[in-house]
């Protein structure tokens, strides 16, 4: 890593949950599924769905400073909060399993399914094998306000309770994907390329953001970074997003500005809303599976694939260009949508 960005993680409280770089992989047979016109363009995934811990996924990155900085500060209890099916719940479980810490997951009804597929399935039989408390709030229920009264009676009963927010997208949250940043720049130089784009899914905005704030750090271009807008529109997510990069870049280097220009997002995929299939998203979710074997999630990174897939169809880039698709896990979440393929 960049010594100066290192130095300045290494300020940081974390916990390893990641035992090391997730890799890069080319998808060569996808490639030849490209239109005529497309076919020059060399297309990456990179895997940070391969992580070891309670199903992998980007939230892990994230968990990392967010669980560091509540074992610094003595805390015996992880609060967050997410949808009924968020994968950032199932790996928070995880991830405070393994710190030993008790976890209570306050979940939301931000998708109108009330099937059991989508109600137990996927996530959520995962957040109550890693051993959380789940809290199921009815619909229309806001987590804020219930959030707040749990938090008041585990500090009560002599508790000492960590409380992160949405999706684990705080800024301090963010400095998981500055460190992937890097973690990119070094495999770019390890394949003797740069990538034209590196593209991701788009929720609750720290994976971008913390991928834009470090390489801007890095003195790299952010704008290489763009995303798919999966919860708001790409105007709201657009602005979110600046405003927690810009945060997240003020915890690693005071110096360093962001300019709006430099936050590249689109709600083209968003459909009908968070959690709501498309047939976009279908279709791309089928189409790495049956080229290249490899699993997408309905709700983030089967969205944003199908954003780059036509992209790549409209002739965005050029012959000999490399695109970088960021795969952020949430295969158990494909559980809970098995109607949506059937």
């Amino acid at each position: 890593m960049w010594p100066r960005l290192a130095t300045a993680l290494e300020n940081f409280p974390r916990e390893r949950l990641l035992d090391g770089p997730t890799p890069i992989q080319r998808l060569y047979r996808l490639e030849r599924t490209l239109s005529k016109d497309a076919r020059g363009v060399r297309f990456f995934v990179k895997r940070d769905d391969l992580m070891g811990l309670g199903g992998g996924g980007n939230k892990l990155r994230k968990l990392e400073f967010a669980i560091g900085e509540a074992l610094a500060r003595g805390c015996d209890a992880f609060v967050t909060s997410g949808g009924l099916q968020s994968n950032h719940a199932r790996l928070s479980a995880a991830a405070a399993a393994k710190a030993g810490l008790s976890c209570d997951l306050v979940l939301t009804r931000a998708v109108p399914r009330d099937d059991d597929d989508y109600q137990y399935g996927g996530n959520v039989l995962l957040d109550q094998l890693f051993g959380a408390n789940v809290h199921k709030l009815a619909e229309g229920v806001q987590a804020g306000p219930f959030v707040e009264e749990l938090v008041a009676q585990l500090r009560g009963s002599g508790r000492r309770p960590y409380v992160l927010g949405m999706g684990g997208s705080s800024p301090v949250g963010c400095l998981g994907y500055v460190a992937c940043a890097a973690e990119i720049a070094s495999q770019e130089r390890d394949l003797g390329t740069t990538f034209a784009a590196i593209v991701t899914a788009n929720g609750s905005s720290g994976t971008h953001a913390g991928l834009a704030a470090g390489f801007r750090a890095l003195g790299l271009d952010p704008a290489r970074v763009a995303s798919f807008a999966v919860l708001a529109s790409a105007e709201e997510t657009r602005a979110t997003t600046l405003d927690l990069a810009r945060l997240t870049l003020e915890l690693i280097d005071n110096d360093a500005t962001l300019d709006a220009a430099q936050i590249v997002v689109s709600g083209e995929e968003l459909g009908g809303g968070y959690g709501l299939p498309t047939e976009t998203m279908r279709a791309a979710v089928r189409r790495l599976g049956r080229c290249e074997g490899l699993v997408l999630d309905p709700v983030y990174s089967g969205k944003a694939f199908a954003g780059v897939l036509a992209e790549i169809e409209r002739g965005r880039f050029k012959d000999g260009d490399t695109v970088l698709f960021l795969m952020t896990g949430g295969l158990p979440g494909l559980f809970a949508y098995r109607r949506a393929f059937s």
